[in-house]
């Protein structure tokens, strides 16, 4: 049964990085970041929220039809809201694939810290969104962020926690393939 793998969390805190490393290792799974989508599309700069919205279903159907040719889907993208996410689920249960989220998390000052780090580098392909986050506030809309899935975390009974402080990207992939193989 294919998965939809959905890595939920703050900006920064590793969700491109293990979803880029799970696709790499697992042939056959689509790595469908929707921070990605949201760039193609002209304009996003200028109308980030409502460019973002397209992507949404955008990323919606790319994982319809990969998860319907019987593969696999990892998503790393922030969801704050449940209405977000029960898109994606309706698209795992019609496909006949099994939704599973995983929050990466980690204290609220590693999280802004982490977010700050990567801003500061410049990374092309985190640069775009990282420059709407900073527009927004940078490190503070990144703390607005972790109240946000601090209070979104309850109405997800079935959500994965896998805490990314202190950790070493492969040690937090390794934490998420456990938590997806059940061990």
């Amino acid at each position: 049964m294919p998965k939809l793998i959905h890595l939920n969390g703050p900006s920064g805190i590793g969700k491109s990085t293990i979803a880029r490393a799970y696709a790499e290792r697992h042939p056959g799974v689509l790595n469908l970041d929707t921070d990605r989508v949201v760039c193609l599309i002209g304009g996003w700069r200028e109308t980030f929220f409502e460019t973002f919205r397209a992507a949404q279903l955008l990323t919606r159907a790319m994982a319809e039809t990969h998860l319907k040719s019987g593969h696999d889907v990892v998503m790393p993208q922030l969801a704050t809201r449940v209405a977000d996410i029960e898109a994606f689920e309706r698209v795992a249960a019609d496909c006949g694939a099994e939704y599973r989220e995983i929050l990466l998390t980690a204290g609220k000052p590693v999280a802004a810290r982490r977010f700050a780090e990567r801003a500061a580098k410049g990374d092309a392909e985190t640069e775009g969104v990282d420059g709407v986050l900073n527009a927004r506030g940078g490190t503070a809309m990144v703390e607005r962020i972790h109240d946000q899935l601090t209070a979104y975390l309850p109405q997800r009974p079935g959500c994965v926690v896998v805490e990314t402080g202190g950790r070493a990207p492969e040690e937090t992939y390794d934490a998420v393939v456990a938590q997806l193989s059940g061990r």
